[in-house]
C-alpha cells in the first residue's frame, strides 16, 4: 500500500476510533465507572474480540496491516505525553505527615502481590514462555509478571476518589499518597525489568542501570533546577505562554529519547520529566495539564487503545485459558488486597479504611494496559496471555468502585466530609453529650443526669455537655393577653436551673479542663422532633435521657424516648447520635472506685454499649467489665470486646458474678439481668456511626480522641 493510500486511512481510523472512545466513555460514565474503562473496551471492541467476528473480517479491512504502523507511531506518541502526564501529577508530598504510614502500605501492596506473581510465574510460562518462536527467559517473564501485577492506576484512582468527593477525606488523601508511592516504585521496577529483558547479559543488565542511574541524576540535579525558572517566567507573565509550553514539549520528549537510547523505553524518559516538574507554582501545573489532555486524551490515547485492542482477542481464549486467567484474578486481587488491608491494619487503621484502601489500590486501568504494552513490544508477553492479562486489568478497575460503595457509603463519605470542612474552618470538633433534663424527674435526677451526662465525655477533648430542658407548649392560647411575660418567666426560671448545673459542672471538670457546658431551654409542642432537631443543631454524639417515670405518653419525654428509640434510618437527622435511656438507683451506689460493666453481644446497641462503658471507665480511672447476654456466641463477642479494648489501651476483664456495679450499660432491647439496687442501668440504641463501624473502629474512636 502506498503511502497516499495510508494517509487517508489514518484520518479515517482515528475518526473511527476518537468517536467510539468518547461513545463508551460516556457510557460507561453513567454506570459510575471511569471513563477510560469504556474507553479501553472501545479499543477491544474494534479489534478481533468483536469487529473481528462480523462477516468480512472487518478488523483487517478497517484497520490493515500496512496502516497499523503508523498508528503505532501516534500511539507511542499519545504514551509519551501521558506517562508525561502521571509523572507531573504524582506528588510525593501527598504522604506529607502520613509518609511512614503510606509508605508502609505501599511497600506491602506491591512486594505481596510481586511475590505471589512470581510463585505463579512458572505455571503461565510453561503455556506462554515461547512469543514468535524464541523462548522468553523464565527470569524476565517471571519479574514483568511482578511488576504487571503490583502496579495501581494513579490517574483513574483519583478520578474515583474525586467524583465521590473521598479525596477530602482522611482515607482519599491517604489512598492518593500510596498511589503515589506505588506508582513511583512500579514504574521504577518496569525500568529494572526492561533493563533485564534488553541487556540480556549481566553485564548488558548493570551497564543499562548505570546509565539510568546517571539519567536519574541529570534529570533531578540539573535539569530541576533549570525547569524551576518557568516558574518566574510563568509568573511574570500572568499565564502559560506558547512558549513556556515548548519548552515542556521540547523536554518531554528529549527526556524520552534519552531513555529510549538507554534501552528502559521512552514512556520512563517521560514520567521521570513530569517528575521534576516543579510545583511551587499550583496555576502552572494545572495550565499544562489543561493543554496536554486535551491533545493526549481526545486524540491520541484513543489510538493506544485501539493498537492494544488490535492484540487482544478474547474469543480465542479457551478452557484452559479460562483457568489461568482465574489464577490471575485471585493473585493480581488477593495480592493486593490482603497486603494493603494487613499493613494498613498494622499500621492501626481502622477496619473500614483498611478494606477501602485495598480495594481502592487495586486499581489498576490505564497504567496496567501501559505497562502490558511494554511486554508486548519487549516479546516476554505472548498475546494469549496479554489477552488475559488486558480482562485482568478490566476486571479490577470495575470492581473498584461498586465495591467502594458498599464498604464506604455516601453517609460515612458526607460525615467524614464535615468533619473536614470543620477541621479546614478551625471549628473544634468538640465531643457533645446532650442531656435532656426533665421536669418531672425525681428529686437529685436532674443532677445526677447531668453529671453522668459529663462522665459520658470520657477523656474526649475538647468536649461540652449541653443540657436542655424542653418545656409543654401551654394548650390553650389566650385570646386578649399575649401571655409571654408569663412563658418568658416559665424558661428563664428553666434556663436558670439548668445554668446553675452547667457552672456546677465546669467547675468539677476545672477551668483548663477543655469541657464547657451550655443550656438550652424552650417550649415544644413536639417532643420527639424537637429533641431530634436540637440533637443535629448541636451535633450531638450521645443523647441521654432518663427513663419516663410516668406511664408512657404521660412524661413529657416519654414521646420522645420511644421515637428516638426507633431505628436510626427513621431519624436521619439525628443518625450520628447514640442514643442511651438512664435508670437511678434507689439506694446510695458502692463505695469508690466506680466500677463499669457492659452487656456486649453482636448488635451494633452493644458496640455503642461498649464505646460509651469505655468512656465512663475512662472518665473514673477504672477498668471494664464485660460479659455475654443470653444471646448465642455473645460469650465469645464480649471476650472479642475485652481483647479490643486492651488492644486500645484500655483496661478490661471478664464479666465476674456476684458484683454489683455503678453502672451497666447493655443494648437497647436486650433483656435486663438481675443488678443491684445501687447500680445506674442504661440502655444504649446505636447511632450510625456504631452501625457502620465494627468494634475494633468503635474502641478506635473512644482512644484516639
Amino acid at each position: 500500500m502506498q503511502l497516499t493510500e495510508i494517509i487517508p486511512f489514518v484520518l479515517l481510523d482515528m475518526a473511527v476510533v476518537i468517536a467510539a472512545a468518547r461513545l463508551m466513555g460516556k457510557l460507561f460514565a453513567r454506570f459510575r465507572q471511569p471513563a477510560v474503562v469504556g474507553e479501553i473496551l472501545a479499543g477491544v471492541m474494534l479489534g478481533p474480540t468483536l469487529l473481528g467476528l462480523l462477516p468480512g473480517d472487518l478488523d483487517l479491512v478497517l484497520f490493515p496491516p500496512d496502516v497499523r504502523p503508523y498508528l503505532t507511531v501516534i500511539a507511542q506518541l499519545g504514551l509519551v505525553l501521558f506517562m508525561f502526564i502521571v509523572g507531573l501529577e504524582v506528588d510525593l508530598t501527598l504522604s506529607r505527615g502520613r509518609r511512614s504510614t503510606a509508605s508502609a502500605i505501599s511497600l506491602a501492596s506491591v512486594v505481596l502481590p510481586f511475590g505471589l506473581a512470581l510463585l505463579l510465574a512458572p505455571t503461565l510460562h510453561e503455556r506462554h514462555g515461547v512469543v514468535d518462536g524464541r523462548p522468553v527467559s523464565f527470569l524476565a517473564f517471571a519479574l514483568f509478571l511482578g511488576v504487571a501485577m503490583s502496579v495501581t492506576a494513579f490517574p483513574v484512582l483519583a478520578r474515583i476518589l474525586t467524583e465521590r468527593a473521598m479525596h477530602r477525606t482522611p482515607t482519599g488523601v491517604l489512598a492518593l499518597a500510596c498511589a503515589a508511592i506505588d506508582d513511583v516504585v512500579g514504574w521504577s521496577l518496569l525500568a529494572v525489568v526492561v533493563a533485564v529483558v534488553v541487556g540480556g547479559s549481566p553485564t548488558g543488565v548493570a551497564l543499562i542501570l548505570c546509565l539510568t542511574a546517571i539519567y536519574a541524576l541529570v534529570m533531578f540535579l540539573g535539569v530541576r533546577p533549570l525547569l524551576a525558572r518557568l516558574v518566574a517566567r510563568y509568573r511574570a507573565a500572568g499565564r502559560l505562554t506558547p512558549d513556556m509550553l515548548a519548552v515542556v514539549l521540547v523536554g518531554v520528549l528529549l527526556s524520552a529519547y534519552a531513555t529510549e537510547l538507554v534501552g528502559v523505553t521512552a514512556i520512563f524518559g517521560a514520567f521521570v520529566f513530569g517528575a521534576v516538574m516543579p510545583r511551587a507554582e499550583p496555576g502552572l501545573t494545572r495550565e499544562v495539564l489543561e493543554r496536554l489532555e486535551q491533545v493526549s486524551l481526545l486524540l491520541l490515547l484513543p489510538v493506544f487503545f485501539l493498537v492494544a485492542g488490535l492484540q487482544v482477542d478474547v474469543g480465542a481464549v479457551n478452557v484452559q485459558g479460562g483457568v489461568e486467567l482465574l489464577l490471575i484474578l485471585a493473585v493480581a486481587i488477593g495480592g493486593k488486597f490482603l497486603g494493603t488491608a494487613a499493613a494498613a491494619r498494622l499500621q492501626r487503621l481502622p477496619q473500614r479504611q483498611a478494606v477501602a484502601l485495598g480495594l481502592l489500590l487495586n486499581t489498576r486501568g490505564l497504567t496496567e494496559i501501559v505497562v502490558l504494552q511494554v511486554g508486548l513490544q519487549l516479546g516476554v508477553l505472548a498475546p494469549e496471555l496479554f489477552t488475559l492479562m488486558v480482562i485482568m486489568a478490566l476486571v479490577t478497575t470495575i470492581m473498584t468502585e461498586p465495591l467502594l460503595r458498599l464498604v464506604y457509603p455516601d453517609r460515612i463519605v458526607q460525615r467524614e466530609i464535615a468533619a473536614a470542612e470543620r477541621a479546614e474552618l478551625g471549628q473544634a470538633d468538640a465531643f457533645t453529650v446532650l442531656v435532656a433534663v426533665s421536669s418531672d424527674a425525681a428529686p437529685g435526677d436532674g443532677e445526677r443526669l447531668a453529671a453522668l451526662g459529663r462522665s459520658l465525655l470520657g477523656r474526649e477533648r475538647p468536649a461540652r455537655v449541653v443540657l436542655a430542658r424542653l418545656l409543654p407548649q401551654p394548650p390553650v392560647a389566650l385570646e386578649l393577653a399575649s401571655g409571654l411575660g408569663t412563658d418568658l418567666a416559665t424558661i428563664t426560671a428553666a434556663g436558670g436551673e439548668l445554668r446553675v448545673l452547667a457552672r456546677r459542672l465546669e467547675a468539677q471538670a476545672g477551668p483548663d479542663s477543655g469541657v464547657r457546658c451550655s443550656v438550652v431551654a424552650r417550649f415544644s409542642a413536639d417532643f420527639p422532633a424537637d429533641l431530634a432537631a436540637l440533637a443535629a443543631t448541636v451535633d450531638a454524639d450521645v443523647v441521654l435521657v432518663p427513663e419516663p417515670v410516668e406511664p408512657e405518653g404521660e412524661s413529657e419525654l416519654a414521646g420522645a424516648v420511644a421515637t428516638l428509640a426507633a431505628p436510626v434510618t427513621v431519624l436521619p437527622q439525628v443518625a450520628d447520635a447514640a442514643l442511651a435511656v438512664v435508670r437511678f438507683p434507689t439506694v446510695p451506689p458502692p463505695p469508690e472506685p466506680v466500677q463499669v460493666a457492659v452487656l456486649a453481644d453482636a448488635s451494633a446497641g452493644a458496640r455503642a454499649a461498649v464505646r460509651l462503658g469505655a468512656q465512663l471507665a475512662l472518665h473514673h480511672g477504672t477498668p471494664v467489665a464485660l460479659g455475654g447476654t443470653e444471646e448465642r456466641r455473645s460469650g465469645r463477642r464480649a471476650a472479642a470486646a475485652v481483647q479490643s479494648l486492651r488492644r486500645h489501651g484500655i483496661d478490661a476483664y471478664d464479666l465476674p458474678d456476684g458484683v454489683v456495679f455503678h453502672a451497666l450499660l447493655l443494648p437497647d432491647g436486650a433483656e435486663e439481668p438481675r443488678v443491684g439496687a445501687a447500680t445506674t442501668v442504661l440502655w444504649v440504641r446505636p447511632g450510625a456511626a456504631d452501625v457502620d463501624d465494627d468494634l475494633d473502629q468503635a474502641v478506635a474512636r473512644v482512644t484516639t480522641a
